[in-house]
């Protein structure tokens, strides 16, 4: 624990001193402890991966499928189910070899160069050879090489966000820290990868390479396996069940036609027909083309995916873990209200415009102005960041903090530029750790000015009066920054004082500041995104929880959260030493408990999110910085930030969001959930037209019929019906009320309860209808075998059609659907039913599938037939919806009367 460890402590357990390790002890120590690089990724072998795609048990039943077409001679089946076999195994493939760049990216943020001590001298070396015991020099600008004990640090401000998730560049000092103190309150620490803000410092390099804190995370990072998606368990189960209910079927067909004395090889090709058209073979080809186009619809609304099953899990999450800084918040240090001793400014409510260029008058205030001026000047004079503008905005140059002060003081008309050109600065006292403030001595006019900026007790501490000509009320200064500090604001005082001009301003430098005129505070925060608090409030009312993991400090994650809705009112706050505390089952219950975590580091979110998932939540981890990438891997989706986010955090994640905004998160949530609805719906419409065909056959050999479609008809239903048409239901519009309904329940299956009533339902019909028009056909003296066999043919193919239209909604009616809401649907439909009405007068396609035209009185009566299933369908629907309504207004009865009966009480 080397930040617990004086720097004498840690000089004689690295055997090293302030002059660096001499050449050849450094050699030494780079052959033990290897090069300053993290580990290098172990990368799967290609193959293995290809062959890891055909594991799923649809995958098994598109091999059944192919072998049987194979041994049916349909060589032209055979070819389409290996193409589409080798498509969906190049996808899977793609996309896991992407997904091993992640750990790569981490070598991205290793610094090429460092400055280190050696033999008493400086040198420039590759960050390569780095080793424990060397002393790096830390400069402004600088990344650190690795992890440093710091042994001297002069106004060092290091910008530790990428693993802490701060927004605030954080102070750092020599002295040591207490031992279960978070990596974010290590002061005497400076880890690999971050960078230096201002100031300078020499540290002992303490660890490298995987040892190192990042090192540690890229190791964690490579072991997480990425895991089983909520749609790919679903389809997982709901394929299996098929493949049972298929062979099964099939296998009994077998047997029950050798019972009824049928020959061994007719029955042999008609049972392995049946389980060809049956099986969904067109499912793992639709389930692409549905992930792939909310792909393309969530990339138009700034969402990119870099996994396709994805897509359809953040519509099923329950619990959104989404960290603060970047990513609910803009990352940008914002005063947010300003104190003087005579009144008080909320920039919020004051409407204080938010761009400095929308000012139209600007000033330099006088030493004499009234106090709100000489606050905003102070802020002004005692910095040393720079403000600039821009066509597409401000930028600042320095300290967040610093130049939070700067633009407060240009939104309320004091120019920065102008203001440093009429008081230039002729000395001043830097900041450090240990004094608290800092100081700036300007010129002007005849006399010297002092201007002070730092904490607020210790600015106080100097001052002996207030500006405005009233008495300085330490008691009220003392309330005011403790009411601010409970709202979260990083509070800033500020003085001044006039000397003569003839003081030397070297002495002035030298000596503390004291006999003050306090001017006031100023509070600021890093404020939250516009409209992610519309954006949170959406999830919500989905059903989707949305919690907070930050590193942030718990005063600061607790106002924003109460800010933009996480929270009402009095706020619990969770830190990561409360979460090294707790067991396994005590977090469980807290996450159930609490929605704000702070001070958190990397482990800590990994804990967070693993937790979650044991408790049953499908989880989503939003974040921006190296930090998250634990989280982000281990979540069921993983959420980064594209703009500002670290190639870490988008390697590891499975959705990036390009425009950093967590508004798009709520779009992303719609189209996941339509993406699994268009699932659902092509599910229920292959399974359902396949019960429908399947039941055909053994029906009509136990009434003791002819065979009812020999193979090539089968095979042909399964083409025509199935061909493109369950590919148009994937570019199904959304039902108007997706987001009304909880998230599903990461065991609910593909297909519920309710879908498999309706697939018994259609199939019966379908069955039903069948049947009846063969039993006609066979009983018309003009017809032959032939014909009879292309009347049931042709009613199926009706009734797939008209069962299309019904199942574009589950529970909507087929008519509240606009009819051309999908054209790509209607085009489909019109061709499937065209060819197959050109196949029966074509000669070689009658040869081929043995059909024959049929007459206007098959056509009229079977069409009657087929639209029994919408009017079924229809029915079911509307007699559910009715059902749905009662029980609505029961439980809005039953409620009303329980807060009838409590106000009465």
């Amino acid at each position: 624990m080397w930040h617990t460890m004086s720097v004498a402590e840690v000089e004689e357990r690295l055997e090293a001193t302030s002059h660096g390790l001499s050449k050849e002890e450094a050699t030494h120590r780079f052959e033990v402890h290897g090069p300053n690089r993290l580990a290098e990724a172990r990368v799967t072998p290609g193959w293995v991966t290809f062959l890891a795609q055909f594991k799923s048990p649809l995958i098994f039943i598109l091999l059944l499928a192919g072998v049987m077409t194979l041994a049916l001679g349909e060589y032209v089946d055979t070819g389409v189910i290996a193409a589409v076999l080798l498509l969906n195994a190049s996808i899977g493939w793609y996309q896991e070899r992407n997904a091993e760049r992640s750990v790569l990216a981490l070598m991205q943020l290793v610094s090429p160069t460092a400055r280190v001590v050696r033999g008493g001298r400086e040198w420039e070396i590759d960050s390569d050879d780095v080793v424990p015991g060397d002393v790096v020099v830390l400069e402004s600008g600088a990344r650190v090489p690795a992890d440093l004990r710091l042994v001297s640090a002069t106004a060092l401000q290091i910008d530790e966000s990428m693993l802490t998730g701060e927004s605030l560049a954080a102070t750092k000092g020599t002295a040591a820290a207490d031992e279960d103190a978070s990596v974010g309150d290590r002061t005497c620490m400076a880890y690999t990868g971050s960078t230096v803000s201002a100031g300078r410092a020499r540290g002992l390099v303490v660890a490298t390479g995987p040892a190192t804190e990042l090192g540690k995370i890229s190791t964690r990072l490579e072991a997480e396996e990425v895991p089983v998606t909520p749609l790919q368990e679903r389809m997982s189960r709901f394929g299996w069940i098929i493949g049972a209910i298929v062979v099964g079927a099939a296998t009994l067909t077998f047997l029950l036609g050798l019972a009824l004395g049928e020959p061994p090889d007719e029955l042999l090709l008609t049972a392995a027909a049946l389980a060809v058209a049956a099986v969904p073979e067109g499912l793992p080809v639709v389930l692409t083309v549905a992930l792939a186009l909310g792909v393309r619809r969530m990339a138009r609304r700034n969402a990119i995916v870099r996994r396709l099953p994805a897509v359809e899990t953040l519509g099923s999450t329950t619990l959104i873990g989404s960290d603060k800084t970047g990513t609910l918040t803009e990352n940008r240090m914002t005063v947010q209200e300003l104190v003087t001793p005579v009144d008080r400014l909320s920039m919020e409510e004051e409407e204080i415009p938010a761009d400095p260029r929308d000012v139209e008058q600007r000033e330099v205030p006088g030493p004499g102005s009234d106090p709100r001026s000489l606050t905003l000047l102070a802020g002004v004079l005692a910095n040393e960041s720079e403000l600039t503008y821009t066509d597409e905005g401000v930028e600042g140059r320095g300290d967040p903090t610093e130049v939070a002060l700067l633009v407060s003081a240009a939104r309320l008309g004091i120019e920065p530029g102008e203001c440093l050109e009429a008081y230039p600065e002729i000395g001043q006292i830097p900041f450090e750790p240990e004094q608290q403030y800092a100081a700036s001595i300007r010129r002007h006019g005849d006399e010297h000015l002092v201007f002070v900026k730092g904490s607020p007790e210790r600015v106080l501490s100097m001052c002996h009066t207030a500006a405005g000509g009233v008495l300085l009320d330490h008691e009220r200064i003392r309330a005011e920054v403790q009411r601010m500090a409970g709202e979260g604001l990083r509070v800033l005082g500020l003085a001044m004082r006039h000397h003569p001009a003839d003081d030397d301003p070297s002495a002035l430098a030298d000596q503390e500041p004291h006999g003050l005129v306090f001017l006031g505070l100023q509070g600021m925060l890093d404020p939250p995104r516009e409209g992610v608090r519309e954006a949170i409030a959406a999830c919500q009312h989905a059903g989707q929880r949305v919690i907070m993991i930050t590193g942030d400090h718990a005063a600061t994650a607790a106002t924003i959260a109460r800010d933009l809705g996480i929270v009402d009112g009095d706020t619990e706050v969770c830190t990561g030493q409360d979460l090294g505390e707790l067991t396994d089952d005590q977090l469980r219950q807290t996450l159930e408990r609490v929605s704000v975590y702070a001070r958190t580091s990397p482990t800590h979110k990994l804990y967070i999110v693993e937790a979650a998932r044991a408790a049953g939540h499908v989880v989503a981890v939003t974040g921006d910085g190296v930090n998250d990438a634990l989280a982000l891997r281990a979540a069921d989706i993983g959420v980064a930030m594209g703009r500002d986010g670290t190639d870490v955090a988008r390697e590891a994640a499975d959705m990036v969001l390009a425009d950093d905004n967590f508004v798009s998160i709520h779009a992303a949530v719609e189209e996941g959930r339509i993406t699994f609805d268009n699932v659902r719906k092509v599910t229920f419409f292959l399974l359902s037209t396949g019960v429908g065909t399947f039941a055909l056959i053994p029906v009509a050999m136990v009434l003791g019929w002819p065979l009812i479609m020999v193979p090539a008809q089968l095979l042909w239903l399964n083409l025509v019906t199935k061909g493109l048409q369950d590919l148009a239901l994937a570019f199904e519009p959304g039902e108007p009320d997706v987001l009304d309904h909880p998230p599903r329940p990461r065991r609910e299956a593909i297909i519920t309860p309710m879908l498999w009533w309706r697939t018994l339902l259609v199939g019966a019909v379908m069955t039903i209808g069948g049947l009846v028009m063969f039993d006609w056909a066979l009983n018309q003296a003009d017809y032959t075998i032939e014909q009879a066999r292309t009347v049931a043919l042709t009613t199926l193919v009706v009734f797939q059609a008209f069962h299309l239209g019904s199942s574009r909604s589950e529970r909507r009616s087929v008519l509240s659907v606009p009819l051309t809401s999908n054209r790509f649907l209607l085009v489909a439909q019109a061709g499937a039913l065209g060819t197959h009405v050109a196949a029966l007068h074509l000669p070689w396609t009658q040869a081929i599938l043995r059909v024959e035209p049929i007459g206007a009185g098959a056509w009229w009566r079977l069409t009657a037939i087929a639209t029994s299933v919408l009017v079924v369908v229809e029915l079911d629907k509307l007699l559910r919806r009715r059902f749905s309504a009662k029980r609505d207004a029961r439980g809005s009865r039953e409620t009303s009367s329980v807060g009838s009966r409590a106000g009465t009480r």
